[in-house]
């Protein structure tokens, strides 16, 4: 019983786990790189070259999260800056590398949530670097600095991996069925990796917890948000025949990024908007899951 329980709400004790146990699961955030590299290893097994093609959907998702990115900004800056620049870096934030793996757990195409984690990452890298100083200055974080950390971080955390899992196709036939056969434990990686990010996660939001009042805003505003993203990406998705990439595409993010760039770029403060974030997408994956189990039933 517990066991069932367990597998059937991985996700939300993951994150009860990361959160009473945040002191411990800290001190394993250096693992978090290792574990995505493995479980998109595994992922990534079941795609192979061919099926990574920019589509009309992922186009229009761009627009969508380059746009509105702008539009929430100063839609909230005459409301407060730091509601502002919040919303804003959790809508231009780029899909977590990881969606992929919830993706597939939900039936999606992991292609498609793939060439699209590619192109927002390398459109952020460059966007980001150009809008966000126009924000709030900072003229010690440069252009080509930030472009190249951003780079780096999805060069080896997202094309390693899949570079490998072509390689091991071509030239070990072997390992590569071996990782086809173990593709079920990627999700239970990222359910590990989930509460070492959630304990990272708390540790921030503790370090600016003294404004009650503006928290409370930011968490009102961020759920929306993240509503918004996984309505917006599921029915343009639909449209296209990929409904749960779209989803997933828009709507899951990459918040240890989101962090970084909140403070290198933001008013520090404006950090607790992924915080919140990250607790509300998996809010959503778990109901998506349960949803998925339910139907199968």
């Amino acid at each position: 019983m517990i066991l069932k329980f367990l597998k059937n709400w991985t996700l939300p004790v993951s994150m009860l786990a990361g959160a009473a146990g945040y002191p411990l699961f800290i001190r394993l955030s250096f693992l978090t790189p290792a574990l995505i590299f493995v479980m998109l290893l595994l992922t990534f097994s079941g795609i192979s070259l061919k099926e990574l093609k920019p589509r009309p959907l992922h186009f229009w998702l761009l627009a969508i999260q380059l746009t509105a990115a702008v539009a929430v900004y100063l839609l909230l800056r005459e409301v407060d800056a730091v509601l502002a620049q919040a919303a804003m870096v959790c809508v231009i934030c780029p899909t977590a590398t990881s969606a992929a793996v919830i993706t597939v757990r939900l039936g999606g195409s992991a292609a498609s949530l793939t060439t699209y984690t590619l192109l927002i990452n390398m459109v952020v890298a460059l966007a980001v670097p150009i809008m966000f100083p126009l924000i709030e200055p900072h003229p010690e974080a440069s252009f080509f600095a930030a472009c190249f950390i951003i780079l780096k971080k999805v060069f080896v955390l997202l094309i390693c991996p899949f570079l490998l899992s072509l390689f091991l196709r071509r030239f070990f036939p072997g390992g590569h069925r071996t990782l086809l056969s173990l593709h079920q434990m990627a999700f239970y990686l990222w359910a590990f990796a989930l509460a070492i990010v959630t304990s990272q996660i708390l540790s921030s939001l503790l370090n600016y917890a003294q404004d009650i009042t503006i928290n409370i805003c930011i968490a009102i505003v961020t759920f929306v948000i993240c509503c918004l993203q996984f309505f917006l990406g599921k029915t343009l998705g639909s449209r296209y025949n990929d409904r749960i990439s779209g989803g997933q595409a828009l709507g899951q993010k990459n918040t240890i990024l989101a962090i970084w760039m909140a403070h290198t770029y933001l008013n520090p403060l404006s950090a607790v908007g992924p915080g919140f974030y990250v607790f509300w997408q998996n809010l959503i994956n778990s109901w998506q899951l349960w949803k998925k189990r339910k139907s199968e039933k």
